[in-house]
């Protein structure tokens, strides 16, 4: 961000007027802090993978994340509660600093768990009062806001890194207690037509989105073809007992090194337990329930499924004017289930079923810019824009995603080959 502007200073540490913003930010930080009540400091500090971060790491950074872009900005002499956590808790930001390696973020053993709540509070007092003044000033507000949204992305964060963490665990313990799930009928997918046609795509209106969702354009689609439901465990079930895997036919050249090179037989966190197939879950392991969305696989294997079904993976743009017209509701983080949930109920005639929460959707879009993109300038301008070269696109949110923080143009994205995220499979073709 530009150094050349004067904070202005705020003086004092008294709480700041109840207000729509400042709720939010005591929610949302809460939020953050309740996802990690039920573990203990060893299952904070551990990290399982280099893609994978500690949840006391995504506390502190997250909270690095107001100081250094609102506080530092905003606050005239500021005092860093640890001015060594500048780098520490960086995660990307080259023109913030220096960073500590993300493959050794597991190593940090100090500073202790009740050094980073100590950390989250003393951020939380000198933004108290800033949030008064949001409505008065424009870029304040967006960087608060900013920062919030930031937060909601770091707890589903946290409970996909957890659960790649509980799985490595010999024990394979659960993070909160198993739900007595009733078993439902699985409903037989059906295709759904949309004419395509010239299409406006993008975020519009006064809400908030990321950079990486404008500016809202035109785009031509073909007529096609959505499922009605996002491909299940028992539809995947399927694939895998009529060797997907060992097909070459059905592989990307570059998936299908993947699948060989790391012995790839079946999604994540799936294991053959007394003959029958078991999943891990947040609530410990259990039998797949094959009328459940299907998840954790990767681009490479979605891919690879659509061509055996003989169908193909949705553009993000066919994706976004499917979804136009559902209403944004779901199984999200919020209901609590932390796991896709079968369906009960048949989709509104002529609408897409569980497009939004339970798994997010891989499309066969490459990440890439809009036409008219241009990166906001300084640190903030690294948020989105650099990542745009070898990842996809997926959409609709999961079971681990704040309800509040998803919308039909979200564009997530991913390297082809992860698959530790909540990430699933809806059908599109060309009509027959």
């Amino acid at each position: 961000m530009s150094a050349s502007r004067t904070p202005r200073r705020i003086d004092g540490m008294a709480r700041a007027p109840t207000s729509a913003l400042g709720d939010r930010l005591d929610a949302i930080r809460a939020a953050t802090v309740q996802l990690a009540a039920p573990l203990s400091a060893e299952d904070c500090a551990l990290q399982s993978m280099p893609d994978a971060s500690p949840v006391k790491w995504h506390l502190a950074h997250t909270t690095w994340f107001f100081e250094t872009f609102v506080l530092e900005r905003f606050i005239r002499d500021y005092r860093h509660f640890d001015p060594r956590y500048r780098v520490l808790f960086n995660s990307y930001y080259n023109a913030v600093g220096d960073r500590h390696p993300r493959p050794d973020r597991g190593l940090l053993s100090r500073p202790a768990l009740d050094e980073v709540h100590a950390y989250r509070r003393h951020v939380e007092g000198h933004l108290a009062p800033l949030v008064a003044q949001a409505d008065d000033d424009a870029e304040l507000a967006s960087l608060l806001e900013l920062g919030l949204q930031h937060e909601q992305q770091h707890q589903e964060l946290i409970l996909t890194d957890l659960k790649h963490l509980l799985s490595r665990n010999p024990l394979q313990p659960a993070y909160m207690e198993r739900w007595p799930l009733t078993p439902v009928k699985p409903r037989a997918s059906r295709w759904i037509g949309f004419t395509g046609g010239m299409v406006t795509v993008g975020h519009h209106g006064a809400g908030f989105c990321f950079d990486n969702e404008q500016p809202r354009h035109q785009v031509v689609l073909s007529p096609f073809e959505l499922a009605s439901y996002p491909v299940t465990h028992g539809d995947f079930l399927a694939f895998i007992d009529d060797g997907g895997y060992t097909r070459p036919d059905l592989w990307l050249s570059l998936g299908l090194d993947i699948v060989q090179a790391q012995r790839w037989t079946a999604p994540m966190y799936w294991e053959r337990r007394d003959g029958r197939w078991t999943t891990f879950t947040l609530r410990g392991r259990v039998e797949i329930d094959p009328a459940t969305p299907m998840t954790h696989v990767s681009y490479f294997e979605a891919d690879a499924f659509a061509r055996w079904a003989g169908a193909r993976l949705p553009t993000e743009f066919e994706w976004e004017a499917g979804a136009a017209d559902c209403a944004i509701d779901g199984n999200f983080r919020d209901s609590g289930a932390l796991h896709p949930l079968a369906t009960r109920m048949d989709p509104p005639q002529g609408n897409p079923s569980q497009i939004f929460g339970d798994v997010w959707e891989w499309t066969g879009s490459s990440y890439a810019p809009y036409p008219g993109f241009a990166a906001a300038p300084g640190a903030v301008g690294e948020y989105n824009g650099k990542f745009m070269c070898n990842q996809y696109v997926l959409r609709g949110g999961s079971c681990a995603t704040p309800r509040s923080h998803i919308r039909a143009t979200y564009r997530n994205f991913f390297p082809p080959e992860a698959r530790w995220q909540f990430s699933g499979v809806r059908l599109a073709r060309d009509p027959r």
